[in-house]
């Protein structure tokens, strides 16, 4: 288990994030990058910080860390960008850098909590009173949510309705279902290996 972030306790809630945030651009020890960008999720959930982690570039920080290999730290940065679109300023400042096609490479992620964010993400970016950006409800996100809708898991199909019910227009899901009843997509793919010869 990686060590509690190095912060001083009297440093206040913008010196703590801070902190937090310098120990991730400092440390090398993954686990302890992991902790701390957790940590940081967990803050994005409470709007008395949104102030703060706009200041400290913390949006910025998620957003870089979606093209991270390491699959925990995409789970966790997802996460505290889908905890900080409940404001308005933090989805604008999401899709005027744009974050979007982070946040949709992460609708094929392996961990379903991943995807989860990310389709909750992108409903929140789509909200009423935000900018409109065609991307959010581009055919291939929503092939993918028709794929979703689909899926074993209930909250994953659930939440792909929701987002094709409240996000899109039924005609941009008819248009969707046609092209994908001419796709491939959803086959998989053969494996990478070459073949062997004989």
């Amino acid at each position: 288990m990686a060590q509690k972030p190095k912060v001083d306790p009297h440093v206040g809630r913008l010196g703590y994030l801070q902190a937090l945030v310098t120990e991730f651009q400092e440390t090398e020890s993954q686990d302890a990058k992991e902790q701390v960008l957790a940590n940081l999720a967990n803050f994005a959930y409470d709007p008395s910080n949104y102030q703060y982690l706009r200041q400290l570039q913390v949006l910025d920080l998620f957003l870089d860390s979606l093209s991270e290999e390491n699959e925990n730290l995409v789970e966790f940065a997802i996460g505290g960008l889908c905890n900080l679109c409940a404001d308005r300023a933090n989805r604008e400042h999401i899709l005027q850098v744009g974050g979007v096609p982070l946040i949709t490479n992460c609708l094929s992620s392996p961990t379903e909590e991943t995807v989860l964010s990310a389709v909750t993400t992108l409903m929140f970016l789509s909200a009423p009173g935000t900018s409109s950006h065609p991307e959010l409800t581009s055919v291939p996100v929503l092939q993918c949510m028709l794929r979703f809708s689909l899926s074993a898991s209930t909250r994953l199909r659930n939440l792909a309705q929701i987002f094709l019910e409240d996000c899109c227009s039924p005609s941009q899901v008819a248009e969707a279902r046609s092209r994908q009843a001419h796709s491939a997509l959803g086959i998989p793919l053969p494996p990478t290996e070459a073949p062997q010869q004989s």
